[in-house]
């Protein structure tokens, strides 16, 4: 896709993300309790990730958002692991090596920060992204780990970086 650019998240980007996130999960039946839907961050993700060892990063096609993801300490864990967060892509976006190029984004700059690992969640039925999650080198763990309070994904992956 020409005129595509991978970038972190500006203010001004704030209503476009939340838009592209509910509209994935609109489209995918996702539940909207006890996944990132219901997240008080989702209306202002630039300030959630405008903090410390976080970053957020958006995929800009001719000037409007199509997809999304951002790496942060994972909640409510004592260690050195970043959990790779919503990371979502508008179905124009999908299927175009977008979602490689913005886990490679995710994962540097989370060796940045100096995490050891990154972990993930997500659900089932999203079989394209843990293939793609494998591809990228997440493996598949028993339980999840912190606590995210996205109760709703029963899928957990963790890579070493």
């Amino acid at each position: 896709m020409g005129d595509t650019v991978i970038r972190e998240i500006t203010p001004e980007d704030n209503a476009q993300v939340a838009q592209v996130i509910r509209k994935v999960f609109e489209d995918m039946g996702v539940p909207k309790v006890g996944t990132a839907y219901a997240d008080k961050a989702l209306d202002d993700m630039y300030s959630n990730y405008n903090v410390p060892k976080a970053a957020y990063f958006v995929v800009e096609h001719q000037g409007r958002i199509i997809g999304c993801a951002g790496v942060a300490q994972l909640d409510n864990y004592d260690g050195n692991v970043c959990e790779l967060q919503k990371m979502y892509f508008l179905e124009e976006a999908r299927g175009k090596g977008l979602g490689a190029k913005m886990i490679t984004a995710c994962l540097e700059k989370a060796k940045e920060f100096g995490f050891e690992a990154c972990y993930l969640e997500t659900m089932p039925y999203m079989e394209a992204a843990q293939k793609l999650y494998k591809k990228n080198g997440f493996d598949y763990i028993d339980a999840p780990m912190g606590n995210t309070g996205h109760y709703s994904c029963p899928v957990w992956m963790l890579k070493k970086l």
